[in-house]
């Protein structure tokens, strides 16, 4: 069982018997009467977010999440499918369940995906990925106004700041939890 002090951004619990991440968390301190922590928890199952309050006495169940291998194989918008790299088997994850990993995915990745109760619902991306430039404008000699950087449109549609060097056709190192420019690859 995790106790209030367990409860940090990324951990994952039970509550009323689905799967909650914990997005952002505060602490309060109320003199004698002890702790009031707030947290914004997102569903795993139905990716709605829920603000919860609770006292420095609650409990909670650890959620068994499991990880599997998957190859990322193709989308439609709505759904992005995925094959087991042990079984073959293929699933599929809603848009909504991504939050912003949709970005970061090409064709035959290998990716790890959450598993509860054996249903997916979630993915775990690298911290960085390579990704090809589709689109940028040309940067000129001497232009600083816009503090030496300007916008590069990534094969996957992800738009990031890129300094004026950069050019088409061009792989770059993006970081996935800040979607920054880290370097070329």
């Amino acid at each position: 069982m995790y106790s209030w002090n367990d409860l940090k951004v990324w951990k994952k619990f039970l509550m009323e018997g689905e799967p909650y991440e914990v997005v952002s968390y505060s602490q309060k301190v109320v003199g004698r009467g002890g702790s009031i922590i707030n947290i914004k928890a997102k569903n795993l199952l139905t990716w709605s977010n829920v603000p919860k309050t609770f006292s420095d006495k609650d409990t909670f169940e650890p959620a068994d999440i499991t990880t599997r291998s998957y190859d990322y194989l193709y989308n439609d918008w709505e759904n992005y499918y995925f094959m087991s790299q042990a079984t073959y088997e293929q699933v599929s994850l809603n848009v909504k369940s991504l939050d912003w990993a949709e970005y970061f995915l090409s064709d035959w990745d290998k990716v790890t995906l959450q598993e509860f109760n054996w249903v997916p619902v979630n993915i775990n991306l690298e911290p960085s990925v390579v990704l090809e430039v589709i689109d940028t404008p040309p940067g000129e000699k001497g232009d600083t106004a816009t503090g030496w950087k300007k916008p590069a449109t990534m094969s996957t549609g992800l738009v990031v700041q890129v300094p004026l060097f950069i050019n088409i056709w061009e792989k770059l190192k993006i970081d996935t939890r800040e979607k920054q420019y880290m370097g070329r690859a």
